[in-house]
């Protein structure tokens, strides 16, 4: 273990706020009617990310990328979610982010509410819905087994003197009760007119489709509104003078073709990163980044070590060779089995079905319950009432190969895989995707025996008495 933090210079303390569900629909990306002033001040005295993107398209692959700094998919973590019989401990020179900071002198913390999951649900606000908010929501959510992923739920609870990382989880931006407090009359903040919502050409121009996504923004802002409690917390407490912030989503917006899927709806997350002394303030950086970068560059920044298995790249640190291409994988979700890969350079997006017989729409009890567009989707193709760019996604089948030119179609709606202009393109991404299946240990052509997926979902086998139904979210 390092020296005590009493034995060493004053090291910063590290506050990561992890929204959940979001892409970069911030005011400070340009993005239009939505309105979150906290994040935008952020980023005006750090450093944007314009090029920022998880290893999977949904909480539980991608939260146990994060807290490794290791693709989902090497460590066995790839499916969402790993039934709890199922979890296996890290496999050897892998460790998590918190164990390489406690080594070195850190209080770790996962913000939440004292009184656990009870008192998340007794915090009720307007209308009786429940708020998690500026508390968080101390989920993790990973797919191994962690003995000991954080030392508290609050930084009061370190040792005089002691540096702490804290992170702290808000959902408001994710399906539930955010967003229906976000459209509601007792939100604190405003709302987005569904007219005057811009749909990408996928969304077919339809009231439930604008209403959706308007209430996503809403839902963003509201997530924003408590970014801001968060930070005047730090003010309170008067740690704000030395403590790094670091602002990222857990994965890509929960919309329509966006989260579960490798399209950037479902990894392209914001990242914002401010120090307390400014530096850097205001800039915009285009570099490409993994989230497993970011628990690369977390460790840094406390002057930590990095577990030896660690393939995040740390991007803060001089010297660090900039990225050319980021990877991206999509495994079961929830009931739904797939297995899809992805690289993204500046410019290319190249997608692998490996079952391009299972439908982008096949049945998923979550996104049948949740996501309106989902269901007018399937509606309005059986009626043949969609246009090209959303009829692709209801197709009965996936392409085997999917290729798009970003820059000329950044809503990725013209798959370029089969013209033969691209063809050298073609075979550059399809062999960065094949190198990096083998070089990474990818565990995803492993089947899993589908009774086990079953009694994971329903909790009980289909010749098992009862109903036992599970959760899908």
């Amino acid at each position: 273990m390092l020296a005590p933090a009493a034995d060493q210079p004053t090291r910063p303390n590290l506050l990561f706020i992890l929204a959940e569900d979001i892409g970069p629909q911030l005011g400070c990306y340009g993005a239009p009617l939505v309105q979150t002033p906290h994040l935008d001040a952020l980023a005006a005295r750090g450093v944007r990310y314009t090029r920022a993107f998880t290893t999977a398209p949904v909480c539980s692959a991608s939260r146990s990328a994060i807290m490794t700094g290791m693709y989902q998919t090497s460590i066995g973590a790839h499916h969402h979610r790993t039934w709890q019989w199922n979890k296996r401990p890290l496999p050897a020179g892998a460790r998590t982010l918190t164990d390489c900071l406690r080594d070195a002198g850190y209080f770790t913390a996962n913000l939440a509410a004292p009184g656990g999951k009870k008192a998340r649900k007794e915090n009720t606000g307007p209308s009786g819905l429940k708020i998690t908010g500026a508390d968080g929501t101390g989920k993790t959510d990973f797919n191994f087994i962690a003995e000991r992923p954080f030392d508290g739920i609050s930084w009061k609870e370190r040792a005089p003197g002691q540096p702490f990382f804290a992170q702290i989880s808000i959902n408001e931006s994710h399906k539930g009760d955010g967003w229906v407090l976000a459209r509601s009359k007792d939100s604190p903040v405003g709302h987005v007119e569904a007219a005057r919502v811009q749909l990408p050409p996928y969304y077919p121009d339809h009231p439930v489709a604008r209403e959706e996504y308007a209430n996503y923004l809403d839902a963003v802002a509201l997530m924003d509104h408590y970014v801001g409690e968060v930070l005047a917390r730090l003010e309170r407490d008067g740690l704000a003078g030395n403590t790094i912030v670091v602002f990222m989503g857990d994965n890509g917006q929960c919309l329509f073709r966006s989260k579960q899927f490798l399209y950037d709806g479902g990894i392209h997350v914001p990242l914002i990163i401010a120090w307390p002394d400014r530096r850097r303030a205001g800039t915009v950086d285009d570099q490409l980044v993994s989230a497993i970068d970011v628990t690369a560059a977390l460790i840094g920044l406390a002057g930590a070590r990095p577990a030896p298995a660690m393939q995040g790249r740390d991007f803060l640190a001089p010297g660090t060779m900039p990225r050319t291409h980021v990877f991206a994988a999509r495994d079961r979700m929830d009931e739904s089995t797939d297995r899809m890969r992805a690289v993204r350079t500046a410019d290319w997006k190249y997608i692998r079905n490996y079952l391009p017989a299972i439908p982008y729409l096949q049945y998923n009890a979550y996104k049948e319950k949740s996501y309106p567009t989902w269901n007018l989707v399937k509606e309005l193709a059986r009626a043949g009432q969609l246009t090209p760019e959303a009829a692709a996604f209801a197709a009965p089948r996936k392409p085997l190969e999917e290729l798009y030119d970003l820059r000329a179609d950044p809503h990725e709606v013209r798959n370029l895989a089969a013209d033969p202009a691209h063809a050298a393109r073609l075979r550059e991404l399809r062999a960065l995707v094949d190198r990096w299946v083998v070089e990474s240990g990818d565990q995803g052509a492993q089947m899993e025996d589908p009774l086990d997926i079953f009694r994971g979902y329903n909790g009980r086998l289909p010749d098992e008495p009862g109903d036992k139904k599970g959760s899908a979210k």
